[in-house]
């Protein structure tokens, strides 16, 4: 016997997963973590009995809901599904997964569409942000098609464009949770940072990294990766978020100086190489690189004095543009674009048994 689930698997900027009604999934966590492991396929490095691609970016859920803050539409929480170990954690946030919630909030009837765009807020559960995304629709229709490109992703599609508001200290209650913009963690200087994720980053010129290698070059270099680890641990603790062995935050990023952009980095999702650039993490990475006295200021080119500044981030896979807007000690604001598709929709089969006796399920 198998529980049918309601389902919608899409591509949210350079991440792909399962979108969910939480209607549809059950109200107590353990029970929902349980059903969302067994539809992934999880733990297994290839996802074989489950949707989960056998990677980080392609293992990972939203569940939406509709809002009652006033100043939302929806609510969206993040679940990222470790692929070999049976851990969800839904403590980060994950801002190319967000990129589908409006169009899945719009295509689900939760947020009336207009012509020709629409603007879904969100209020993210993970870290209590609140984002706008504004979705084309022309004719009161999602339209995925589009001639906007992002790195990371084959093709072009209809641009999102994310705004995302209250970046700052939405985890640990503090843009800079120690009260200082740079210190040492085993002799190495490291900038923690909560700007809408929370952040370890450093300079990698001080780990002896090559910012500009490719992710399966560092992903190789097992001594480096220990080290950070050791670094990430300790840093969890200081900004109050407790062992952190388990958690994928904070999350890392080490950074050097860059010919082509403001800055190139190489962002740890934390434990493998993340291909491209998270959203999420470009969004600190920008915040840090216009914050005097971090590590990422000291390597960042300076602005070019527009206001709203862009800061332009090299990755593996291309260069993000994030615009924003700070002040000395805030972050006003924080944007990029974005694209999503919806890639399939029906009904997902879980085992009876991790989900039984649920009187709005039907075993199939």
């Amino acid at each position: 016997m198998q529980t049918r689930i309601p389902c919608v698997l899409m591509r949210g900027g350079t991440s792909r997963g399962p979108y969910f009604l939480a209607a549809d999934l059950p109200a107590d966590a353990a029970t929902r973590d349980a059903v969302l492991l067994a539809a992934m396929g999880s733990p297994h490095q290839l996802q074989v009995d489950g949707i989960g691609g056998g990677n980080t970016l392609t293992s990972k859920v939203a569940i939406v809901s509709p809002s009652d803050h006033p100043e939302a539409d929806v609510d969206y929480l993040f679940a990222q599904v470790s692929f070999d170990a049976a851990v969800v954690d839904t403590r980060p946030n994950c801002g190319n997964m967000l990129a589908g919630v409006g169009p899945f909030a719009i295509e689900a009837g939760l947020v009336e569409a207009r012509h020709p765009e629409t603007t879904v807020r969100i209020r993210n559960m993970n870290t209590g942000a609140l984002v706008e995304a504004l979705v084309r629709t022309p004719d009161g229709a999602v339209t995925y098609d589009g001639d906007t490109a992002i790195p990371g992703v084959g093709g072009t599609a209809a641009p999102i464009q994310l705004r995302f508001r209250n970046v700052a200290g939405g985890k640990t209650g503090r843009l800079f949770p120690t009260g200082r913009r740079t210190e040492t963690i085993q002799g190495v200087p490291v900038t923690l940072i909560d700007c809408a994720m929370p952040m370890m980053i450093l300079d990698a010129a001080a780990i002896g990294a090559d910012a500009t290698a490719t992710p399966a070059a560092i992903d190789a270099d097992r001594a480096l990766l220990a080290r950070i680890e050791g670094l990430r641990l300790e840093a969890g603790e200081r900004m109050g978020l407790g062992d952190v062995r388990d958690s994928v935050v904070p999350k890392v990023a080490f950074v050097a100086a860059s010919p082509e952009a403001t800055l190139v980095a190489r962002y740890l999702t934390p434990h493998a190489v993340h291909k491209a650039m998270a959203v999420t993490g470009g969004i600190c990475l920008a915040a840090a690189a216009r914050m005097a006295g971090t590590v990422v200021h000291a390597v960042a080119a300076p602005p070019t004095g527009a206001v709203p500044d862009v800061v332009s981030i090299a990755h593996p896979s291309g260069v993000m543009d994030v615009a924003l807007e700070v002040t000395a000690d805030d972050v006003l604001w924080a944007g990029s674009l974005r694209t999503a598709r919806r890639l399939f929709e029906g009904t997902l089969l879980v085992p009876a048994r991790v989900w039984a006796g649920h009187p709005a399920r039907r075993a199939a």
